[in-house]
């Protein structure tokens, strides 16, 4: 009869750890099904292939005259790039910036003085300012001017006069070579 218990007594240990073995492998197995079904929502608020390809851009400035410039697309947004001449580089330095809404001198604003590079969206209301193309209107300050509101911004793209509450926004920029600009 001793033998009969101990028996019993192994088989029941036994079947004790295959239990404790099926109830780790179900659980494991819940959390890889769990981690398989969160994996897709999780990775779906990632930003898009095609917004991954406008994250940064390249332009060619060699071609930008003085006095000239131009509008690209960035994020959706418009960039402005000004090829400034010296009289709008003196205008924009002489600047006393107590006389500024938002304080932010010229040099803060520009890598290069020559060449401005900023968001041409106004700060009121999302507006896209006048004062890219030749002839259009560019406020009191010789820079842009937002028509929708009245704001007026400087040859800096300084808030000057009107609503806006902020200068126009400088993008993250760099010259990667003399003649292209790598914005984003």
């Amino acid at each position: 009869m001793v033998k009969k218990n101990t028996e019993k007594k192994g088989s029941r240990e036994i079947q004790q750890g295959r239990r404790d073995f099926i109830v780790v492998a179900s659980y494991a197995m819940a959390g890889i099904g769990a981690a398989a079904v969160a994996w897709p929502l999780i990775d779906q608020m990632n930003p898009a292939a095609d917004t991954l390809a406008l994250a940064s851009i390249e332009v060619d400035i060699s071609k930008i005259e003085v006095g000239q410039a131009i509008t690209v697309k960035w994020r959706g947004k418009p960039v402005f790039i000004k090829h400034r001449t010296e009289g709008e580089i003196n205008s924009a330095q002489s600047v006393e910036l107590s006389q500024l809404k938002d304080p932010q001198s010229d040099v803060e604003r520009v890598i290069n003085p020559k060449f401005l590079v900023m968001v041409g969206v106004c700060t009121h209301l999302g507006c896209v300012p006048l004062g890219q193309k030749t002839g259009e209107i560019r406020g009191e300050y010789n820079g842009w001017f937002c028509p929708c509101h009245g704001s007026h911004y400087d040859s800096s793209g300084r808030i000057r006069k009107g609503p806006a509450p902020l200068n126009l926004e400088i993008p993250p920029y760099q010259f990667a070579s003399n003649s292209l600009i790598k914005i984003g």
